[in-house]
């Protein structure tokens, strides 16, 4: 190999590192990284039309203030393209001057932005149909790679969504997407901010707004869910009698052994018959009364 083609392959590696060093944990796209680089050469003919841009605000000043002159919000960024190549960073926020014919620009808003995720869907592990949308939260952190890396970053963010979606519920089962929502989104933000990162987006937050069922299955559901209640309310109902039936074993063994107890509780039983109706009641006397008087008699 010549002098000159060795050359030629490390300076292509130094342009390799340049582009690719700033991003040492993301993979390797399919199309090189487009860097913050002011010392890109515009060619003789691109000297020549700058100069002429220059020529012509000189002349028509001051109204080519009115097209030089550009404006970007707090939250915008703008990234400029001179005859077609980067020109330095992402301008802003405030005042920044192109070149008419010159100089391109595009806005990127770097506020949050959400998108619902439409309704997708869904064959579960456990072999269950299932509708299910989200919602998701994203940001744009780097305005350059977000316009030259990918067409439409908001729109590919979405559609990568929908698909994360899927992939992520179609490995779990009808009960682990009811009662594990916050472990779903976990897993979908982490998916969707690998493959975002080299879109210059940033995924902030996800969340399962809603998980739509069949008629039938939701019918299949509630009559399971109300047949349980039932027999709880049952097995309920039964240790509640056999509680009961124990306390009146107990009171009945402890009254058994005291008259006295068995006679007062007759006394308290008639006291709270009396309490409520006016009515008249014949109270009999104890048969323990009566026998005592007949063997008082017999005696005598």
């Amino acid at each position: 190999m010549t002098n000159t083609g060795r050359t030629t392959i490390m300076r292509e590696d130094n342009r390799n590192r340049e582009l690719y060093g700033s991003y040492p944990h993301s993979p390797r796209p399919s199309m090189p990284r487009i860097t913050s680089r002011e010392d890109y050469h515009v060619g003789l003919c691109g000297y020549i039309l700058v100069i002429l841009s220059y020529v012509l605000i000189f002349i028509t000043f001051p109204f080519s203030l009115t097209v030089c002159l550009k404006v970007v919000q707090e939250y915008e960024r703008a990234v400029m393209f001179r005859l077609g190549r980067i020109l330095g960073g992402a301008k802003g926020p405030g005042l920044f001057i192109i070149i008419p014919c010159v100089d391109a620009y595009t806005k990127v808003d770097l506020r949050t932005v959400t998108f619902d995720v439409p309704p997708q869907e869904i064959l579960t592990k456990d072999s269950v149909t299932v509708a299910v949308d989200a919602v998701v939260y994203f940001r744009v952190f780097d305005p350059v790679i977000s316009i030259t890396n990918v067409e439409d970053a908001p729109k590919s963010t979405q559609l990568l969504a929908a698909t994360s979606l899927r992939n992520v519920l179609g490995t779990k089962s009808l009960q682990e997407i009811l009662s594990d929502r916050e472990s779903i989104a976990q897993t979908m933000q982490a998916a969707l901010d690998e493959g975002t990162e080299c879109w210059g987006v940033r995924v902030e937050r996800v969340e399962v707004k809603d998980v739509r069922l069949p008629v039938q299955l939701q019918r299949a559901m509630a009559a399971e869910a109300e047949a349980a209640r039932e027999a709880r309310a049952k097995v309920i109902a039964a240790e509640g009698e056999q509680k009961a039936a124990r306390a009146l074993k107990d009171a009945a063994d402890v009254i058994m052994q005291s008259p006295t107890a068995l006679q007062l509780r007759y006394l308290q039983t008639l006291t709270t018959i009396a309490s409520e109706k006016n009515s008249t009641i014949v109270f009999p006397i104890p048969i323990e009364l009566m026998q005592a008087a007949i063997g008082s008699f017999r005696t005598s």
